[in-house]
């Protein structure tokens, strides 16, 4: 499994970058975007970057 990037922690198990049960993501950089029109919850924003788990 590819190295964890201890600056981007995550818990989305399901994601194909989630670096096992240590917490983090193996990605580099991600991207973070939003599904609403004026965004005011964390619930608001998406990992751009998700990938399903294969």
């Amino acid at each position: 499994m590819d190295k964890a990037n201890k600056a981007i922690k995550c818990s989305v198990s399901q994601c194909a970058y989630h670096c096992g049960d240590k917490g983090y993501c193996t990605l580099d950089t991600i991207q973070v975007g939003t599904h609403e029109v004026n965004p005011t919850q964390k619930e608001c924003t998406d990992c751009e970057s998700f990938a399903t788990k294969i």
